[in-house]
């Protein structure tokens, strides 16, 4: 019997996991109490890992399909195979004719960094991910306030007296651009500190039962609440406008932005009373400390940039930002922040996509329009695809539209080790190691993390010879990809020899030493943080502006020009209510974890999960009872669910949890198919966005319900 401790790289929490194992089985998984970020905490998905590692459904070498269905193939084979086609539909109909996909879970795994040197080598725009149905907005303000679109504020909660939430469900998510595991707790610890917590959403979330306080929110009109709060803020001169450090410009431009948006005029569209918004102003800024957080709920909406926007702007103008219980940056270990600057990332609209002009962020064009440049004929139409780690059939809107659309290409390639929605379309699948076959440190979400923190995590279960990992998979594709033409050939011989001294432990070591915790003699070094197999706490967050700035005048820019302009756009919207009667919105569940993970049988065991919320009200007005079925539809499409009767959803709304819908035909998840449900995303549109940034509007979709007869 062996006793391991990693971290669970599911999500962003990071829960520190204590692993016991007998030879190659595990025999059990629990939270590790001595890690001293998690302190012992673990949801029901870090358990489940042993299902996923145990998956019979599981693949471990490379398969491709042919007319007798799946073959096994070698890795020399798959390598050439891969790369032979991608170079000959460019050769033929350009470099963008190649498409890739890149799904979240690539953020949770160090060995993509090697992925990002394979992207390039494709030299094609037409690069996208799961981001721009995410958290696009968030890295846009990054980029335009502070230089950087990594330079992510995240809630001091720790400290706080006063903690706002925006539709975000951390007790369910456990924190999503604030990585903050046991959130239940940390609640608990703001009120046992005299302190308070309010939750805006148009769902009683788990959050929201935690919470002092909880106000129902007409879905996507965040954004009035926020220009009305701003309103009461300079109304009642509470704002530290002129008191703000030299390193803070544009600030006043806030004033006329805000001026026309009086609570009294927000009341109807928002659902919250104008007595309501001036109270929970008020409280908000006579609290010692306070932080407006927001998160998935508001950034998948219509005015999700201009809505996240306002959150910091109100943490700023009420002197909640780079102080102690606001909003504050971390220091990690190792810097990405740094190291991305340092490597030239970070552009915005420097061009547009083909098809519908949407603005490409940091080289990625935005998902919604994948279909689109699929199925539109012309120079840089779509041809091939390649996804890693993604099920866009499931995650994207318009599902339905991109299943069909990705069906006609010439070609497809997943690095992936599940047959799933979109998988199934692929000419050859290769598949990584799991993430106990392999070693892991977390490059993103350390930046995210509500403490610094440090941690590395062995292998458990070293792989067999005949697998390989996501990052020995990249390296031999960037290595072929680059061979092309005599020029080519030298270029492919010195990566290789570059590629013999480079591998994601050595870019660990030296991101630690040259980090900010290493520069000195004696410093922080990937020895040390090995040896402390619980992990390291590197101490609270700490104010770091303007330092910590990466625009070129060390400012922050309060009120930048894109998002200013954005309000005439609000002001129209304002009593152009919809037409429809319901409006959709998704849900969370703490034994689900996107599309992936319903493969788990101790994940989806129990009652079905994939119901329709509905309002008590509106299930009168319909006729309707538990247990019934209902068509779902909306512009794009239409679906049949079992509904559920909960009054933790506001009338006019209906919520459908996102990332089922296994039942596609060629879907080799046995346990995921039995509990197929439905995907909620057959019923977003794609045309609905967010202007500004490109990003999905999944919240707010406008249905209509009729009971099935």
């Amino acid at each position: 019997m062996a006793v391991h401790y990693r971290t669970c790289n599911l999500c962003e929490a990071m829960c520190g996991l204590e692993i016991h194992t007998n030879n190659d089985q595990i025999e059990r998984i629990c939270g590790d109490k001595k890690d001293p970020f998690s302190q012992g905490y673990l949801c029901p998905k870090g358990v489940a890992l042993q299902d996923v590692y145990e998956d019979k459904d599981r693949l471990k070498e490379p398969v491709k399909r042919t007319r007798n269905g799946w073959q096994k193939i070698t890795w020399s084979q798959a390598y050439k195979e891969v790369t032979q086609n991608i170079k000959e539909i460019q050769k033929k109909h350009g470099n963008d004719a190649i498409a890739l996909y890149l799904g979240n879970p690539v953020v949770h795994n160090h060995g993509s960094i090697f992925g990002l040197l394979f992207a390039k080598s494709l030299h094609t725009k037409n690069r996208y991910s799961a981001s721009t149905v995410d958290q696009v907005p968030h890295h846009l303000i990054a980029l335009k306030m502070f230089g950087n679109a990594l330079l992510l504020p995240v809630p001091d909660v720790d400290r706080t007296d006063f903690f706002l939430i925006m539709g975000a469900n951390p007790a369910v998510s456990n924190g999503s651009l604030m990585s903050a595991p046991n959130i239940a707790k940390r609640i608990k610890n703001i009120q046992k500190r005299g302190g308070k917590v309010v939750v805006i959403d148009p769902m009683r979330t788990r959050t929201a039962e935690l919470a002092d306080e909880h106000h129902f929110i007409r879905p996507g009109s965040d954004v009035f609440l926020l220009l009305a709060m701003l309103n009461v803020v300079f109304s009642n001169n509470w704002d530290c406008i002129d008191s703000l450090p030299k390193y803070y410009k544009n600030a006043h431009v806030l004033h006329d932005v805000v001026a026309e948006y009086t609570p009294e005029k927000v009341q109807e569209i928002t659902g919250i009373s104008a007595q309501n918004i001036q109270q929970l102003t008020t409280e908000f800024c006579q609290a010692r400390s306070a932080v407006c957080y927001g998160r998935l709920g508001v950034s998948v909406q219509e005015f999700g940039t201009t809505t996240q926007w306002l959150i910091t702007a109100l943490n700023i103008v009420t002197n909640n930002f780079d102080q102690p219980g606001g909003a504050m940056f971390s220091k990690p270990a190792f810097d990405m922040v740094d190291i991305s600057q340092k490597s030239g990332d970070g552009q915005f609209a420097s061009w547009k996509s083909r098809v519908r002009n949407l603005p490409e962020f940091n080289g990625e064009t935005p998902v919604a329009t994948l279909a689109d440049e699929i199925l539109t004929p012309g120079e840089g139409q779509v041809k091939a695809l390649f996804t890693v780690a993604g099920n866009p059939v499931l995650s994207t809107p318009n599902g339905e539209k991109l299943d069909k659309a990705i069906a006609q290409l010439d070609y497809v390639v997943a690095v992936d080790f599940y047959i799933n929605a979109t998988t199934r379309h692929a000419n050859i699948i290769l598949p990584p190691t799991h993430t106990l076959e392999h070693d892991h440190y977390d490059f993103v979400f350390l930046l995210l993390a509500v403490r610094n923190f440090v941690k590395y995590s062995p292998t458990v279960f070293p792989p067999p010879k005949y697998m390989r990992h996501d990052w020995q998979i990249f390296r031999e594709l960037h290595i072929r990809m680059v061979n092309r033409g005599l020029s080519g050939k030298i270029k492919s011989l010195l990566l290789r020899a570059m590629y013999t001294l480079i591998n994601p432990l050595r870019i660990i070591a030296l991101g630690l030493r040259f980090g900010p915790y290493g520069k000195l003699v004696g410093g922080l070094s990937l020895r040390k943080v090995k040896k402390s197999v619980h992990g390291i706490d590197l101490g609270a967050l700490e104010a770091c502006l303007p330092q910590r700035l990466m625009t070129k005048d060390k400012k922050v820019d309060v009120a930048p020009q894109l998002f200013v302009e954005d309000e005439k756009r609000i002001a129209s919207k304002i009593h152009d209510h919809t037409s429809s009667k319901f409006m959709l919105i998704g849900r969370r569940n703490l034994r689900s974890n996107n599309s992936w993970m319903h493969n788990s049988k101790r994940l989806v065991k129990g009652p079905n999960r994939c119901t329709m919320w509905i309002n008590s009200c509106d299930a009168h007005d319909l006729n309707i009872q538990n247990g019934d079925f209902v068509v779902v539809t909306s512009r794009v499409g239409e679906i049949k669910i079992e509904v559920e009767i909960h009054d933790k959803v506001m009338p006019g709304v209906v919520s459908i949890p996102h990332g089922w819908g296994h039942g596609r035909k060629g879907v080799q998840l046995e346990t995921a198919q039995q509990h197929a449900g439905v995907s909620i995303n057959d019923l977003t549109d794609e045309l609905y966005i967010d202007t500004v940034s490109g990003n999905a509007a999944l919240n707010g979709v406008p249905v209509e319900i009729s009971p099935v007869k």
